[in-house]
């Protein structure tokens, strides 16, 4: 990120309930300096997070199966109804950034857990077909760039960062994800592909990339190769195997999106306690406490979806506050 980053904290995308003015207002008021787009998935299909970035594809269309996602010849009521939530939610937050100027995120589920959730018509996934997964990628990239292009212009004063969701890229990247007998697996996708594939995706965006899975074994590596500008992810899950890569990451620039505050419901300890994780790895890197503030955003390990509202928005002021304690004290 240009400059340093004091004292940042944003959500990760998804949030309980289903009104979109009341999500927006939320997420403005919370995180008055890093706002982003809500998903609100309790709406139904088209509102959960594949379906939503279905409704961007170009020329490919998707309609839900009692076993998910399926392709489709044309555009049906699904596709119809995921692009009208996103128009709703993209109204109510206009309303609430008019004269916003500052960072703005928002996310889309990138080629390989789409590739993996989506189905061909023949009910297996789009996985597992190299080129079907092109043809996908290449429709997300269009959509995407439209979308992009709206947002800028209902929210002018926005510097975008756009966050791909990735969560079933280790398992993509391993051959661990099911056939739809459950009885086998898709074969591995070469690393390169998927590099590859996840490179074209950010070149339609001007500004800052991030990745996001709230899976184990993120692969920092490829992911920094294929040239985000930072990563997101459940810091609960971090071993110290990640450290060496982390901390390459991070001295090669690149931003932690530490999610350090449970998704569901719990208590909340002390904002200083939450990253205080996040200071032992700095200091087990040996990287400069006060690099702490530019290099990390702190997030909730994941979605909110699975939150009462009233905890939601606990936790996201509670992210704020860890924020600052982490700026205020990298001791």
């Amino acid at each position: 990120m240009s400059g340093a980053v004091m004292n940042a904290a944003t959500g990760v995308g998804s949030l309980p309930g289903e009104a979109a003015r009341e999500a927006a207002k939320t997420v403005t008021g919370s995180f008055e300096e890093f706002p982003y787009l809500a998903e609100l998935p309790a709406r139904g299909p088209g509102a959960d997070m594949i379906g939503r970035s279905l409704g961007l594809l170009v020329d490919m269309y998707a309609h839900v199966e009692p076993s998910g996602w399926r392709l489709s010849d044309r555009p049906g009521r699904d596709t119809k109804r995921a692009r009208s939530w996103l128009g709703e939610d993209l109204d109510a937050l206009e309303e609430f950034t008019q004269g916003y100027q500052g960072k703005l995120k928002v996310q889309v589920v990138g080629p390989w857990t789409l590739a993996a959730a989506l189905e061909l018509h023949g009910g297996e996934a789009v996985l597992r077909d190299p080129g079907a997964c092109r043809d996908l990628g290449g429709s997300l990239a269009e959509g995407l760039r439209a979308h992009l292009a709206d947002v800028r212009r209902r929210i002018p004063g926005a510097e975008i960062v756009l966050q791909v969701d990735e969560p079933s890229l280790t398992s993509v990247l391993r051959g661990e994800v099911r056939t739809a007998s459950e009885y086998r697996t898709y074969r591995a996708v070469d690393r390169q592909v998927v590099e590859g594939a996840l490179r074209d995706l950010f070149a339609v965006h001007e500004g800052e990339a991030v990745v996001h899975s709230c899976a184990p074994d993120v692969p920092f590596a490829l992911l920094r190769r294929s040239g985000v500008a930072g990563v997101s992810f459940d810091f609960s899950l971090l071993t110290e195997r990640d450290d060496d890569v982390i901390g390459e990451a991070v001295e090669g620039g690149m931003k932690l999106f530490a999610g350090v505050v449970p998704g569901t419901d719990g208590p909340l300890s002390d904002p200083g306690g939450s990253v205080m994780g996040v200071r032992k790895l700095w200091r087990r890197l040996g990287l400069a406490p006060g690099t702490l503030a530019e290099s990390v955003v702190v997030t909730p390990s994941c979605g909110l979806a699975g939150a009462s509202p009233a905890y939601a928005r606990a936790a996201m002021a509670h992210c704020v506050r860890a924020a600052r304690s982490l700026a205020d004290n990298p001791e």
